[in-house]
């Protein structure tokens, strides 16, 4: 028999919490991948989901474990720090990236208690003369590798992905 790892025990947790708001009918999950990468030989779990089907934004968590990470808890290195890495993503829409973006971050920043670094990326598609709005990728990045010890965060972390999603639908629907 084996022993979960960090990764696995996390990922159950994670995608339980993200679930368990599908049951309650706050969101609608649109996709779900587990992913074991054979060249880096990394293990990637990803969930994404919306409030609805036709609002303009969703979320992604992601949730990444590299080979060193998995070989020093397996191993037992007692001088290693494993741990997975976690993002989450929002996809949105802008009409005006120089109005939009500094507004939307200063929102997350509120809502995530000024915790993760939030980048955003702007596109739009080749050939438009003038877009009527732009995609906004937003990336939120924690800085540092999570373990079981954060499990108890889970409950928040989820809340203010869901409160940002909240939020980005209202304000993309005015």
């Amino acid at each position: 028999m084996f022993d979960p790892t960090i990764y696995d025990n996390i990922k159950v947790v994670l995608e339980g919490a993200v679930y368990d708001l599908d049951l309650e009918g706050k969101i609608i999950i649109t996709r779900r991948e587990d992913l074991v990468h054979l060249s880096s030989m990394s293990r990637t779990f990803a969930i994404e989901f919306a409030r609805k089907l036709d609002l303009p934004s969703r979320s992604e968590m992601y949730l990444n474990v590299h080979l060193s990470d998995l070989a020093a808890e397996i191993l037992e290195n007692p001088t290693a720090k494993p741990g997975c890495t976690l993002l989450i993503k929002f996809h949105t829409v802008v009409k005006d990236p120089e109005i939009d973006c500094p507004m939307i971050e200063a929102k997350l920043n509120m809502i995530w208690e000024q915790r993760p670094r939030i980048t955003q990326e702007i596109s739009y598609l080749y050939g438009e003369q003038q877009p009527d709005e732009f995609r906004n990728l937003i990336t939120l990045s924690f800085g540092r590798k999570i373990d079981e010890s954060h499990l108890d965060d889970f409950p928040d972390l989820i809340e203010y992905a869901y409160d940002s999603l909240t939020w980005l639908d209202e304000r993309g629907v005015q």
